[in-house]
């Protein structure tokens, strides 16, 4: 047997697939809570969220949500989104045109134009619109 050291999907493929998956698991959990949403999902699905889960929701990422909290309340967050606001929005600007060039983006957009049951929408359209 000859294996290929090349991975057989694209790499985008996965997150593509997350970020996709998402609105179904949000609306499981929203619907029947974390026990409905595991119910609902394959078993290797439900493997991953107890193996993998408390990898990604831990305590750094634990402190770093206390550290954006303490940001909002003592007003640090807003000083910062009202300076870059008035002065040009050069920093929130840089930052919408970064994400708007990440892999997941580019296909999603790819994605939702093959799909129009969704009845997919573009910034560009809407903002063409207003």
């Amino acid at each position: 047997m000859i294996r290929s050291s090349k991975p057989a999907i694209s790499r985008r493929a996965p997150t593509s697939n997350c970020l996709h998956e998402l609105k179904l698991i949000v609306d499981l959990i929203y619907r029947g809570g974390l026990a409905y949403m595991r119910y609902s999902i394959s078993d290797t699905a439900e493997w991953g969220d107890y193996v993998s889960g408390p990898r990604v929701i831990n305590a750094e990422s634990r402190k770093a949500m206390k550290q954006i909290l303490t940001e909002i309340q003592d007003g640090s967050f807003a000083k910062r989104f009202l300076a870059d606001q008035n002065s040009g929005r050069k920093e929130f600007l840089a930052f919408r045109e970064a994400e708007a060039k990440l892999p997941v983006e580019i296909v999603g957009k790819k994605l939702r134009a093959a799909m129009p049951f969704l009845d997919p929408v573009t910034v560009e359209e809407v903002a063409k619109n207003r």
